[in-house]
């Protein structure tokens, strides 16, 4: 059973950071990119950031030279650095795997940024 797990969340101010992570288990991590969705209270989940098996790396431009994701093959996690938080980052931050065609989400990390 594909098992994903986010966590590191919480409330922070304007211009501090936060670690978000994706624990994965129930796959072969290191053949799937995974990728970080944010949701916002009112909108539609948005793509942040992917990061595939060969290391390729996107950003939504809204985050670009602010997060850094990554992943850790032998931890089958992925890590979203958060550095510079705005208000507008505020949201449920999900991972996400595509196997076969089949999405699989976690449930969820809530991100506050707020002064």
């Amino acid at each position: 059973e594909v098992q994903i797990v986010e966590s590191g969340g919480g409330l922070v101010q304007p211009g501090e950071s936060l670690t978000l992570s994706c624990v994965t288990s129930g796959f072969d991590f290191n053949h799937y990119g995974i990728q970080w969705f944010r949701q916002a209270p009112g909108t539609q989940r948005e793509l942040v950031a992917g990061i595939g098996t060969v290391r390729n790396i996107e950003y939504a431009d809204a985050v670009k030279g602010r997060f850094t994701v990554s992943r850790d093959r032998y931890k089958h996690t992925s890590t979203l650095q958060m550095n510079n938080l705005k208000p507008e980052d505020t949201g449920e931050y999900f991972c996400k795997v595509v196997i076969a065609g089949i999405a699989h989400w976690g449930q969820g990390t809530r991100v506050t940024v707020s002064s």
